[in-house]
């Protein structure tokens, strides 16, 4: 008769459990909550919902434009001629409808003028081998001088109210701005495209080693050509809403943009040189820098010490960048 046997286990440890790291991203939801809380005791009122979503009127094109910048400098480049080549667009749009063109099909024509400018940028950095910072400083004046010569300096304004109705009126309730839906698509989108795709990975490898990622079979010409035509096709959305909000195209509109956009998506976490960068760090960038400005302005702050303070607040941002970069895991 056989003995019943006895089998051994070895005991089941629990999984260790999972330790919380502190990034860059919580460290900037920090700061927008320290500084929203600052804002709301200097401003009665300030933290009002219909308050804070009425301020994001000021800064949904400076975020459209944000995102596409996230994309450019991830791979390693600039791109100064986003204000210019938004105004190009204004413009275009403005005279083409003057002329007689529907205006559904003016809105169309400064989409293509936005694309085809991005992609001059970007084929004259991809396949001419040109420094983008050179590339974009000369199409910035190319394309402001465009818009200037074209329109021979004067505005259009007189769009047709259902046009003015897509970046003044408001939605739910009368409580959301009715442009506000686009940039929080935009960048779910964007980060979709950045985040969960090939095309994605491509930009990381080319600005963290464009030439390992050449050699690992990947188009690096067409995935430049691709980024800047992106960029330029968030420029025309961006033109198209800041046109409406403002009802006038102009060859002078949003001089000097591109400087806080960079700002904004440098705040945010992505790296100058390239090959780092998140779309939610970006937003938060965008978020920060915005509420600051619109916040100082709201509790008298005189312009020029709102400038010095919102440098200070670049140079920590870039500060904690290096920070949490050399910061061991």
């Amino acid at each position: 008769m056989s003995q019943p046997t006895t089998r051994l286990t070895a005991p089941v440890e629990a999984p260790p459990p999972r330790r919380f790291v502190f990034t860059r991203t919580h460290g900037l939801a920090l700061l927008l909550v320290v500084e929203l809380s600052g804002l709301g005791v200097l401003v009665p009122g300030y933290l009002d919902p219909s308050s804070l979503l009425d301020t994001s009127r000021t800064f949904i094109e400076t975020g459209i434009l944000a995102l596409g910048m996230t994309f450019v400098i991830v791979s390693g480049g600039i791109d100064l001629s986003i204000a210019s080549l938004l105004a190009l667009v204004s413009v275009v749009m403005g005279l083409s409808y003057q002329a007689g063109l529907p205006l559904p099909a003016a809105m169309l024509l400064g989409v293509a003028t936005g694309i085809a400018g991005g992609l001059v940028n970007g084929a004259a950095v991809a396949y001419l081998g040109l420094h983008p910072f050179v590339v974009t400083l000369a199409t910035m004046a190319i394309y402001r001088g465009a818009a200037y010569a074209i329109s021979n300096a004067a505005a259009v304004s007189d769009f047709p109210p259902w046009f003015a109705s897509i970046g003044q009126s408001y939605i739910a309730g009368g409580l959301v701005p009715a442009q506000l839906p686009a940039l929080v698509v935009a960048a779910l989108a964007c980060w979709l495209l950045l985040d969960r795709t090939t095309f994605g990975r491509r930009v990381y490898g080319i600005g963290a080693n464009e030439l390992a990622t050449r050699f690992s079979g990947v188009p690096v010409e067409r995935v430049k050509l691709a980024i800047y035509g992106l960029m330029g096709g968030l420029v025309s959305v961006a033109a198209i809403i800041q046109t409406a909000r403002v009802s006038t195209a102009r060859a002078n509109a949003s001089l000097g943009l591109e400087l806080p956009v960079i700002a904004m998506v440098v705040l945010g976490g992505t790296k100058i040189t390239g090959g780092a960068g998140t779309i939610p760090g970006t937003v938060l960038g965008v978020l920060v820098l915005a509420y600051l400005q619109d916040g100082l302005v709201s509790a008298g702050v005189r312009n020029d010490w709102g400038l010095v303070i919102v440098g200070a607040f670049l140079i920590l941002g870039v500060l904690a960048n290096e920070f949490f970069r050399r910061a061991p895991r």
